[in-house]
């Protein structure tokens, strides 16, 4: 009996170079010829991103190597939260499965296959509502397993079931209403990474991120996500030219080279990779000298646009 592979969902928007860049590794990837794809494409926000929608446009519609291809072009412009929650929500809801990847994200050779193998292997562990594809640039990453569960649910490359995404609370104030001090502190990784200031910064219309819902969402179901010990995912939009980047190296990756040929049966968050990701997120920013110089690069950027 054949496989049955999960679709592969890709939002775009006006990224022309990073969305070539993002279909070219993909079709390169196992399972690609075997698998279909959405390319959902919003609409442009101002008259000045009209050109360059249509230019990626017009590269969504080549005819890349998948099995299938659907294409679909908003007449209007979303914003990428809506787009994504509405696209997810509609084909999840015919498929009860998919894999989610945006237009600045390259994959592994091996990313589907391991998105694929973690979809079937857990379909039926409600506990596990997200595969993540993206994992940090922790020290030591050898001494971590294959693959492990961890609970923040990661947006750069993920995948998910049609149970989990039911649990999706786009309402950020019932998400988070009855959250004690003891939750945020855990929710927020010890206060270690600035998940709960994304909350309170949505609550004040300052972001409009899905992500930080709907990891509230899987944190609030007491809910786990795998992720590879080798990154199956990179971002490439952290160059400053993304809605919610800035140009900075921090989360950069080496993609891994081999298949994921370990999986966890043991369902619970594993204490060397939350000890590994926590030291990460509390010394990601490295020292005050570079720092400064991020943010002046960041400056000097946001001048240049």
């Amino acid at each position: 009996m054949e496989k049955k592979l999960a679709p592969i969902v890709l939002f775009v928007y006006n990224r022309v170079d990073h969305t070539e860049k993002t279909l070219q590794a993909l079709e390169k990837a196992m399972l690609a010829n075997q698998s279909e794809i959405f390319i959902i494409s919003d609409g442009a926000k101002t008259s000045e991103h009209v050109a360059t929608v249509q230019r990626v446009r017009s590269i969504i519609r080549k005819p890349w190597r998948f099995k299938k291809i659907h294409v679909i072009e908003r007449s209007k412009n979303l914003g990428l939260a809506q787009n994504i929650i509405i696209g997810v929500s509609d084909i999840i809801q015919q498929y009860g499965k998919i894999i989610v990847l945006e237009d600045d994200l390259v994959v592994s050779p091996f990313a589907l296959q391991y998105f694929n193998d973690a979809l079937d292997l857990y379909q039926h562990t409600d506990s596990v509502m997200e595969i993540s594809g993206y994992m940090y640039p922790v020290k030591n990453p050898s001494d971590l397993p294959e693959s492990f569960f961890f609970r923040v649910a990661n947006s750069w490359g993920w995948a998910t079931w049609a149970r989990a995404w039911q649990h999706f609370n786009a309402n950020i104030d019932e998400l988070v209403s009855d959250f004690t001090a003891e939750q945020i502190h855990q929710f927020s990784i010890e206060g270690k990474e600035n998940f709960w200031k994304q909350v309170q910064e949505f609550k004040a219309g300052k972001i409009s991120s899905w992500a930080i819902r709907w990891y509230a969402s899987v944190f609030k179901k007491n809910g786990l996500v795998l992720y590879p010990r080798n990154s199956m995912t990179q971002n490439i939009g952290n160059d400053g030219s993304g809605t919610h980047t800035a140009s900075e190296s921090t989360y950069q990756v080496k993609l891994a080279e081999v298949p994921v040929s370990y999986f966890p049966t043991e369902i619970c968050e594993n204490k060397e990779a939350y000890e590994a990701i926590k030291y990460f997120y509390a010394h990601r920013k490295g020292s005050l000298i570079n720092r400064g110089i991020r943010f002046l690069k960041k400056k000097i950027n946001k001048f240049n646009k």
